[in-house]
């Protein structure tokens, strides 16, 4: 981790003027609305056209559902292309309060730079080798939300220069899975806040911590969005989250207080969406308590940054070695594990995620701490 450093000394970061540019999509955007139904699967149908009310009719007319505006698109990958593990980047848990998958498809909210968002996914068959993704948005940042989905999905995510032909095992997986692509979020201070509270405990700890924040200070989920979901708090609600807020959810003040001074300059963090992931990590480590370990679970996200690695994962290291060697390795022994792909050193370690190689469950486990009782 950086030193750390005063918020005085941050001219990179105040000095970001480019605003972020919405990518254009493959196809046409359409405007609709729908009627809620009692199932989800039937929300996302077209509802038909109202028949025009008798006239003098107004107790019918005034207690029927408002219309519910959305936006739709469907974007067509160029290459075999895999949507749950592409997306599943941005799960926390699965069933977290700003991820969802169902019968349907994917669900994520986000909070854009116009307002929240709901988005829909669904991945089905078409001419091309990626099929087709139906895409769905709801709320004020529905535009800016379905403007960016090819971006999201991976659209600029290249893998043809990627070689593993030395390794037999990420030469299989690479095989079995032409259709994984590097997502980007694009919003960064939105990822940086749960990379934060994800910080040196363990998965459950960070989990519980991120969904009892997000239901208690974030907003309903637009749309016909699954029960439970919600669009995350914008910077000036996580900067006025109290401490015994905090203390409930069991995130200790180090890394609430990483949270609160990240919201202080969450304008800026956002616009380093725009500079080249090397560089956006090095903005986001010259912040106090951001690290290594933290800028590299932001940038994965928010830039699709295809050599991003979590130096200082409890786990990370050891099932690198794992994989690559048969023998669990230090964060040294990795780094030089990966250094023949310098540049897509995050390409191969989702190759290795998706072995489903893990380290061998020896030695100590990390205690979860109950950071409630101190």
């Amino acid at each position: 981790m950086s030193e750390p450093v005063s918020l005085a000394e941050l001219p990179q970061l105040a000095d970001i003027t480019a605003p972020i540019e919405p990518l254009p999509v493959d196809a046409a955007v359409a405007v609709g609305s729908r009627s809620l139904d009692g199932a989800v699967a039937a929300a996302l149908a077209e509802a038909p056209a109202p028949s025009h009310p008798v006239a003098g009719d107004r107790r019918e007319r005034s207690s029927r559902p408002a219309p519910d505006p959305h936006l739709s698109t469907v974007y067509r990958p160029s290459a075999h292309f895999d949507l749950a593990a592409t997306v599943s980047v941005f799960s926390r848990g699965g069933d977290g309060p700003c991820f969802r998958r169902d019968s349907t498809g994917f669900w994520l909210t986000m909070r854009t730079p116009h307002g929240a968002a709901t988005l829909w996914l669904r991945q089905r068959r078409g001419d091309g080798l990626g099929g087709e993704i139906d895409a769905r948005a709801w709320g004020p940042g529905r535009e800016w939300t379905i403007a960016r989905v090819p971006h999201l999905l991976g659209a600029h995510d290249d893998w043809s220069a990627l070689d593993v032909s030395r390794s037999p095992l990420l030469s299989e997986v690479l095989h079995r899975n032409p259709g994984i692509r590097l997502a980007a979020g694009g919003l960064v201070f939105e990822m940086l806040v749960p990379a934060i509270i994800e910080q040196k405990v363990t998965v459950v700890e960070a989990w519980g911590a991120w969904r009892r924040l997000v239901r208690r200070h974030g907003e309903a989920a637009p749309g016909p969005a699954p029960e439970g979901m919600f669009v995350a708090p914008d910077a000036e609600a996580w900067r006025f989250i109290p401490s015994w807020e905090w203390h409930a959810a069991g995130v200790d003040p180090r890394r609430s207080q990483t949270v609160v001074r990240a919201s202080r300059v969450a304008e800026a963090i956002d616009r380093s969406a725009d500079v080249d992931a090397g560089e956006a990590g090095r903005r986001l480590q010259s912040l106090p308590g951001i690290g290594v370990w933290t800028s590299a679970e932001v940038t994965l996200r928010a830039h699709g940054d295809p050599d991003a690695v979590s130096v200082g994962d409890y786990h990370l290291a050891a099932t690198v070695g794992t994989a690559l060697t048969g023998s669990a390795v230090d964060d040294d022994g990795m780094l030089e594990l990966l250094a023949p792909w310098a540049g897509q050193r995050q390409r191969v370690l989702r190759l290795i995620e998706r072995s489903g190689i893990r380290k061998p469950r020896r030695g100590p486990r990390i205690t979860i701490q109950d950071h409630r009782r101190h």
